[in-house]
């Protein structure tokens, strides 16, 4: 079973426009083939008239049969919709709204703004349209959708990937870049090298750091179509296209984005890593529906609009609340706002019928549909839920996806009732970003989870010795290891737990190598990276982190006063692979060789928590105990249990956040420590040697072992 658009449908023998906007006169398909050149060139062949759907009598839909068209049998066509333009007089050619696939290089004859690129598509002589890349290519998977192999919702570690990377060149210099897909996949498949970052090391072949990190969640920053030159993406203009630039490695003579982002997913599922996409909903930059049918699409500058009407009442023009009710006028961030609340009566392009609907939310529901069912997308990032502004398009969202993974899942022979559901082995996660967290969203299951933005405060203020938000030292400990005490969470597969994200602008937002650099010895800064990082693993949650944190990434690029800025180092170097397989040295005066022992034992020492988050039950429920808390004598240790008796082995952490350390010789006691089950014994998991299951723990000195400042110990059982 396959959950189907009707405009998807529609599109595989037939150019369609959707405008519920009434057209002064018939929009016009522009067609022709691509010349290669340099530059290449666009040959027109036709201007053809589409006409009002026949099946569509309250009008809205224009369409034209391919095979009316004059087209030769197996050819690659390029072509654009010229329509009336709602943004001014006259008429404009602009992208198809629905195209899979763009191109960039080449824009309608006598276009003032290389905003509009051409669609694709191949016109086979059956009459149907195939959808491809520039030069025909498609994607295709070579393995089979096994979505129960993947990891449930309560195991999962989420890597945070952005593709603007940079490189350490010569001098020492970062040089900025524009990771494609191909890189992405390199970092999984050991059998593929790197495209536009081929030198680097970590992208080697016979090398696949992420399956060596062992993350099983990949969530990628937004891989949908931007006319913005590679930064993040968070613009997005083609919203079914996979980005042009991401698949368009340098040295290749076409873009190839589909097959690319397919070869990426298959490459990530073989491994048994879940697919992630970042979404866009609040805003686009340059959408067709800018040209096409601006005011039942989209919104302008709420903000002015307020200004001069505070009472306004467009239900459009608010934020939904900020998680307290407070309402602020919505902010496109210099992109052109969707209209979510307004209901036109047209077309559905879900179901093929006329009806009220918001149209803006039903091209996100297509667009979901297209990305679900041909990427096998496995869970959905929603950026800025408060700023989409409208709460009943977020749950349509997050049900639609969540039928489409249904469908998926029994597409693939599974039992229906196994793999949807809202309980913990769920396999697909809706989650919203809003910092101030709006509870209600999860109480209403409108969303699945949320970005847990205090974990980041709590934990980098009891790295650095302080508390948060009036509470005492400890208080913001166990807030921050169990959300449950703390945030309105009830579950943790509902918390996003993360020490860094893409939003690295301002103070105790930035990296955390960056935020700690002030104690500039590499074993100060070590120790504290380790200890956010056991935080991070064992608190209740989904634990995030952004590429580059597994090795102490750090910025390069400052805004005013040395914070990191909007523009000054968030999206300019994001990601330095290159520091990861960096020579070590003594020179203070080379960074990167200075503290590169430093970063790859905090890789070593990531990854042994990573499986250990990944494979323990006492880590996928929210059983957590404190069972030792000691702040005397400048102390600061506190000691937690997660699982319960029917969870697993137990996994207990000493954490000491403080500059304390056992005298020489001596232990440290914690007289609450739990009894030694009958034929079990105890180890420490991050200190083993590659291989083994964690360094023994001698019976004598079970519950007494020495701490030292700012370090953690993770201790379970094995048998003996």
């Amino acid at each position: 079973m396959t959950v189907r658009a009707d405009i998807l449908e529609r599109r595989t023998t037939r150019f369609v426009l959707w405008s519920p906007r009434a057209q002064a006169k018939a929009p016009v398909l522009i067609i022709g083939t691509l010349k290669l050149g340099n530059p290449p060139a666009f040959e027109e062949k036709a201007r053809l008239a589409l006409a009002a759907a026949a099946d569509v009598p309250a009008g809205g839909l224009w369409e034209l049969k391919a095979s009316e068209c004059g087209l030769e049998a197996d050819t690659i066509y390029h072509y654009w919709i010229q329509v009336d333009d709602s943004r001014g007089p006259g008429r404009v050619a602009v992208t198809d709204p629905f195209a899979r696939s763009v191109d960039w290089r080449i824009f309608p004859k006598g276009a003032t703004a290389l905003t509009q690129p051409a669609a694709v598509v191949r016109f086979m002589g059956d009459g149907n349209l195939i959808e491809c890349d520039p030069h025909g290519e498609v994607g295709t998977f070579a393995a089979a959708d096994a979505p129960s192999a993947l990891s449930p919702n309560n195991r999962l570690v989420i890597y945070e990937l952005p593709t603007a990377w940079t490189i350490t060149t010569a001098f020492s210099q970062p040089e900025r870049g524009a990771a494609t897909f191909l890189d992405v996949a390199a970092l999984v498949d050991e059998n593929l090298g790197g495209a536009n970052f081929a030198e680097l090391a970590v992208l080697n072949e016979g090398h696949a750091h992420l399956a060596d990190l062992g993350v099983n969640a990949l969530e990628l920053l937004p891989p949908a179509d931007s006319r913005f030159n590679r930064e993040w993406g968070y613009g997005t203009s083609h919203y079914l296209a996979p980005d042009y630039e991401l698949g368009y490695p340098e040295g290749n003579l076409s873009p190839t984005p589909n097959r690319d982002l397919t070869l990426l997913v298959d490459a990530l599922h073989r491994k048994n890593i879940r697919f992630f996409v970042d979404v866009v909903m609040a805003f686009a930059q340059e959408d067709p529906y800018n040209r096409i049918d601006a005011a039942d699409f989209h919104i302008d500058d709420p903000k002015k609009t307020l200004e001069r009407n505070p009472k306004d009442p467009d239900p459009d023009l608010r934020t939904s609340g900020r998680g307290d009710g407070r309402q602020t006028a919505r902010d496109g961030f210099g992109s052109t706002l969707w209209r979510y609340g307004t209901s036109v009566a047209t077309y559905d392009p879900l179901s093929g019928q006329t009806k009220p609907i918001s149209p803006a939310a039903q091209l996100m529901l297509v667009y979901l549909t297209r990305w679900v069912n041909e990427f096998r997308v496995d869970g959905l990032r929603l950026d800025s839920v408060e700023n989409v502004a409208n709460w009943d398009f977020v749950q349509a969202f997050r049900e639609r996806g969540r039928e489409l993974f249904a469908a998926r899942w029994q597409a693939a022979g599974l039992d229906p009732a196994a793999g949807g559901g809202g309980d913990l082995l769920a396999r697909f996660l809706v989650v919203g970003e809003e910092l101030e967290l709006p509870f209600g969203l999860l109480r209403s299951k409108r969303l699945d989870g949320l970005w847990n933005e205090p974990f980041q405060a709590r934990v980098r203020a009891i790295l650095l010795g302080e508390s948060t938000d009036g509470d005492s030292f400890a208080g913001t400990v166990r807030k921050a290891i169990n959300c449950l005490t703390a945030d309105g969470f009830t579950d943790g597969a509902q918390a996003i737990n993360y020490i860094t994200k893409h939003d690295v602008e301002g103070r105790r937002h930035e990296r955390l190598f960056t935020m700690l650099a002030f104690l500039k010895d590499p074993n100060q800064i070590e120790k504290r990276i380790k200890l956010g990082f056991v935080c991070l693993m064992t608190a209740v949650g989904i634990p995030m982190f952004l590429a580059g944190e597994e090795f102490a990434d750090q910025h390069d690029l400052f805004g005013p006063g040395g914070i990191v800025s909007q523009n000054g180092g968030k999206q300019v170097d994001p990601v330095n692979f290159s520091r990861l397989t960096a020579e070590a040295g003594e020179d203070s005066n080379d960074p990167d060789k200075f503290y590169a022992a430093m970063r790859r034992e905090i890789f070593r020492y990531v990854k042994l928590l990573i499986r250990l988050r990944t494979r323990e039950d006492a880590l996928a429920v929210n059983d957590t105990d404190f069972i030792w808390t000691d702040f005397g004598d400048g102390k600061r240790v506190l000691v937690w249990r997660r699982g319960g008796a029917n969870h697993g082995r137990p996994i207990i952490v000493v954490a000491n956040f403080s500059d304390f350390a056992s005298a020489p010789g001596a232990d440290y006691r914690i007289p609450t420590w739990p009894a030694t089950p009958a034929g079990k014994r105890w180890i420490e998991v991050t200190q083993g040697d590659p291989g083994t299951p964690g360094r023994p723990v001698a019976p004598a000195f079970v519950g007494r072992e020495a701490i030292f400042a700012w370090e953690a110990k993770v201790y379970t059982i094995v048998d003996a």
